[in-house]
């Protein structure tokens, strides 16, 4: 579902690279922690996803597409198959959260009858029936988060980016956001998390992959903990959480490379 292979970018002026010859591989419906200290690569393999940076070298394939061939004219048409959640929600205040969710839609050729049979769905996911008339500035932030995550989800991509989405959240609201990715997950949606928080990973126990001074150094393939470092991991005992949602199964086969041109 991602696939990186030695891709490494330095940027002008620094002495490091920003990513270090970085190979990592999630499979199609793995929820994926990436964690590391400030300037460890975090941002940058990020951006590389979503092709809003190139690597200098190396190989990247998003769901089984190369973007060696994603031309620069359709980057935003890509980008429309990711789904991604920012700290800073990234609303438009002056539309509803119907508004906000609905636009999403919009501009990915959806008709108005699709728009609104689908957005309340949405919505319902979330737990935002109620505030679908209000506008972000009536919002709390785990509400506005919400709101960003609905929009994301609404096309039903197969990937979801969450760029440290509780940042800005309080330990409550954290959890309750942490849950509903989970949520979103069991549904059959692959999920990278990037995060400083420490709680969230230890509790979920999910696969956590560290980066340190653009390189990984440490891959937990299953119950992982936050590590900044690669020293060995100490076991920790297995935590269920339960959430709502019916899980799907993991798509079989392998993953054609294609090319958008």
């Amino acid at each position: 579902m991602i696939l990186l292979d030695s891709v490494t970018k330095k940027y002008s002026g620094d002495n490091s690279p920003a990513l270090d010859s970085v190979s990592l591989h999630i499979e199609p419906n793995e929820f994926v922690f990436l964690v590391g200290k400030s300037g460890a690569g975090k941002s940058t393999l990020i951006k590389m996803i979503t092709k809003e940076e190139v690597p200098d070298s190396g190989k990247i394939i998003i769901g089984g597409i190369d973007l060696d061939y994603v031309k620069k004219k359709h980057i935003p048409g890509y980008r429309r198959r990711l789904g991604v959640v920012f700290q800073d929600f990234k609303l438009l205040p002056r539309r509803t959260v119907y508004e906000n969710v609905a636009f999403a839609l919009e501009i990915a050729g959806m008709s108005g009858k699709e728009i609104a049979k689908t957005v309340p769905k949405v919505l319902e996911l979330v737990d935002l029936s109620d505030q679908a008339k209000k506008f972000p500035s009536q919002l709390s932030g785990g509400q506005k988060q919400r709101v960003s995550i609905a929009r994301s989800v609404a096309r039903q991509p197969k990937i979801l980016i969450a760029d440290e989405p509780t940042a800005n959240l309080d330990r409550l609201t954290t959890e309750e956001i942490i849950q509903l990715l989970k949520k979103i997950n069991d549904f059959g949606t692959t999920i990278l998390v990037t995060t400083h928080n420490e709680n969230i990973v230890n509790n979920l126990q999910k696969r956590v992959v560290t980066l340190a001074d653009g390189k990984i150094v440490n891959d937990q393939k299953n119950n992982g903990i936050y590590k900044l470092d690669g020293t060995p991991a100490p076991k920790m005992p297995t935590r269920t959480i339960q959430t709502p949602g019916h899980a799907l199964k993991k798509p079989a086969g392998k993953t054609n490379v294609k090319r958008i041109i």
